[in-house]
């Protein structure tokens, strides 16, 4: 079980905490082992928003597996606001020395920095505070422009909705990407940002839509990626026919399910190669039965299959139809495409 404990400050964003407080709500309703918790230095705590919050002044007992996250504070100067206690800042950076993580949102950062953890590290707050906490913590390395940083288990964000982007990006990397899908998904934010990276994986790229039908396929795909899969199991478990949901497919994502599926696997091969694996190894480890239809598809892609700053995969372009027989046959653009009844993805 993984602890997650607010630390409320007085004139507190109510976003800046409920944001990611329902993003680890969300993730404990779908079994993933979150207990939420609250403390600050005074039972009454006033928000920016005029609603009084009530927390615990007792600190809860903390283990490596803990989060800790400081929701920032109305504070169009981060001088003489957010004042904590150095009994608090200590219990910040007791936590992060014993392998915990520590976490911000907006000017939620200056706490950290006051704590020490912004020493050495790269950090981010809103876009009005960047000049301000440069100077205030002189040995951190303010990047502008970004969402969240993540550095050493100090995990700093900028303003407002982007501590939702933080939450979803810790499950993701506890959990995994697909677990971050499906809670992004109820929250009703299908378009997950990441970071510092220009796209989000394969797997997050393209659920900006409200097709429930779709993301239910999407689903099924993202947990079975490397297995057969028939367009007509698929249907069956969109409920719609393998021409409608072909169809609805394709307006949704921009590509068919075929084409879905290759993305996440030549992603996940990108990802093993990178860290040493043969082409051969990474193409049966991602479904595929030899590695010439890994080179093929990556071939292909051509200009849409490039590195981000030498390590991050980002897909650009669709994969291309003819990569597969397979692909001739599913990739469906028209209602009156041939039928594909049994044809199964490879």
């Amino acid at each position: 079980m993984t602890r997650v404990v607010f630390l409320l400050v007085p004139q507190l964003h109510l976003l800046d905490l409920s944001g990611p407080a329902q993003v680890f709500s969300t993730a404990a309703d779908h079994g993933l082992g979150y207990e939420i918790g609250y403390v600050a230095e005074q039972e009454d705590v006033p928000t920016a928003q005029g609603l009084t919050l009530r927390a615990p002044v007792e600190w809860p007992v903390l283990t490596p597996e803990d989060l800790v996250v400081v929701p920032g504070w109305r504070a169009p100067k981060l001088r003489a606001h957010g004042e904590l206690a150095p009994a608090t800042l200590e219990r910040l950076a007791a936590h992060h020395a014993a392998g915990g993580t520590v976490a911000s949102v907006c000017a939620g950062a200056d706490a950290l920095g006051r704590a020490g953890l912004l020493d050495g590290r790269r950090c981010t707050t809103h876009h009005d505070l960047h000049d301000e906490l440069a100077r205030r913590h002189p040995r951190a390395a303010v990047v502008r422009d970004v969402l969240y940083v993540v550095d050493d288990r100090v995990v700093t964000s900028a303003g407002i909705a982007s501590g939702i982007d933080l939450a979803l990006h810790l499950v993701a990397v506890r959990h995994g990407p697909a677990a971050a899908a499906r809670i992004a998904r109820e929250m009703v934010v299908y378009a997950r940002r990441n970071g510092e990276e220009r796209q989000a994986s394969a797997m997050l790229r393209h659920r900006a839509h409200l097709v429930d039908a779709v993301h239910r396929v999407q689903d099924l795909i993202d947990a079975r990626f490397t297995d057969r899969l028939s367009l007509a199991d698929l249907a069956g478990a969109s409920g719609v026919s393998e021409r409608t949901l072909t169809r609805h497919f394709t307006e949704a994502t921009g590509l068919t399910p075929l084409r879905y599926q290759q993305e996440l696997r030549v992603e996940r091969a990108e990802h093993l190669l990178a860290h040493g694996a043969t082409t051969e190894a990474a193409a049966r480890a991602v479904g595929f039965q030899d590695a010439r239809m890994l080179r093929r598809l990556r071939a292909r892609a051509g200009a849409g299959l490039e590195f981000d700053d030498g390590e991050r995969l980002v897909v650009g372009v669709a994969l291309p139809a003819e990569a597969d027989p397979a692909a001739r046959a599913l990739d469906h653009r028209l209602p009156g495409s041939a039928r594909t009844s049994g044809t199964r993805l490879r």
